[in-house]
């Protein structure tokens, strides 16, 4: 019984802690899989009206990520040329909030961050 209380501690702490960081990883990789495919559908969206074009791109990449908080996710899409000229590269860019806090004796948050980058086709 002494053992266990010695040891239970160490092994809550570890466990909560795979947990947390199994979380903010599965976030991430949500996020990078909308990133992704919303920089393809921006590789194919010259073909839109001027006024449809990021906000198709980032209705997608919403949609891909619909597994996360919709109101904490922050969609950026950077062409390089004004008016997506084919052959040009456009960047999509995603950032959604992480945090990880054990028992109160470690904490950590920040800004989880994805980035692809195409070719307009």
């Amino acid at each position: 019984m002494v053992e266990f209380t010695l040891v239970f501690p160490v092994l809550a702490i570890l466990l909560f802690g795979v947990i947390q960081f199994g979380i903010a990883f599965n976030n991430y990789l949500a996020l990078t899989d909308a990133v992704r495919a919303g920089s393809r559908q921006a590789s194919v969206a010259r073909y839109l009206p001027d006024t449809q074009r990021q906000s198709k791109v980032e209705a997608k990449v919403r949609a891909s990520a619909n597994n996360l908080n919709q109101s904490k996710l922050k969609v950026f899409v950077t062409p390089t040329s004004a008016t997506w000229d084919p052959g040009s590269d456009v960047t999509v860019r995603a950032t959604y909030p992480y945090s990880i806090s054990l028992f109160g004796l470690f904490s950590k948050s920040g800004n989880l961050t994805s980035t692809t980058t195409e070719r307009i086709e």
